[in-house]
């Protein structure tokens, strides 16, 4: 009888520390996508700086050419002032979005200036901003799949109980606003 009791207490003590385990593992697991998904924000947001701090030597290299599309000009320095002041994720979003549409619009607008286009200044700064918004893009994706992750893994049974003691809450994916899907329209009074 003592026997029984000694392997039944054994059992339940190797059971405890399995589940110990286990719960551990969850835990980290948790840890490590919720970590995934500020370091790959992070990577968004050195681009984003790049080509925060490439917008003055755009600007400068098409004022010359671009005098009475001042509008265009006022846009990108609006939009690269709203991501400089921008503090957390949701507002760095919403400023790269205004950004973007902003960089599109001169980009549209600089194809009507045959000199501008054939400036040496004026290519390498498009090439640059180009390949950064590329890169962006490529981030964007990798933050969605991060998040993605991180959702799936804190709703799905047995991770969701150890999210629920942790507090975990739901992220939101990186979005394009209706204005990012449409074409740059571009017009000359």
């Amino acid at each position: 009888m003592v026997g029984i009791a000694i392997v039944l207490v054994a059992a339940a003590g190797l059971l405890f520390i399995g589940l110990l385990i286990y719960g551990i593992g969850i835990y980290n697991g948790l840890i490590q996508v919720k970590n995934n998904i500020k370091k790959s924000w992070a990577n968004i947001d050195v681009l984003l700086k790049q080509r925060t701090d490439e917008l003055p030597k755009l600007i400068e290299s098409v004022k010359g050419y671009m005098a009475h599309e001042r509008g265009v000009l006022e846009k990108v320095t609006e939009a690269r002032t709203q991501f400089l002041s921008a503090t957390t994720v949701a507002e760095k979003a919403q400023a790269d979005n205004v950004m973007t549409q902003a960089i599109k619009s001169l980009f549209a607008v600089a194809e009507n200036y045959p000199n501008l286009k054939a400036n040496e200044n004026f290519l390498q700064l498009q090439g640059r901003i180009s390949g950064i918004e590329n890169e962006i893009a490529d981030r964007r994706e990798f933050y969605n799949d991060s998040v993605n992750t991180y959702n799936i893994r804190i709703a799905s049974i047995p991770d969701l109980f150890v999210a629920r003691m942790m507090g975990l809450q739901p992220e939101e994916m990186f979005k394009t606003t209706e204005a990012d899907r449409q074409d740059v329209q571009v017009k000359f009074a």
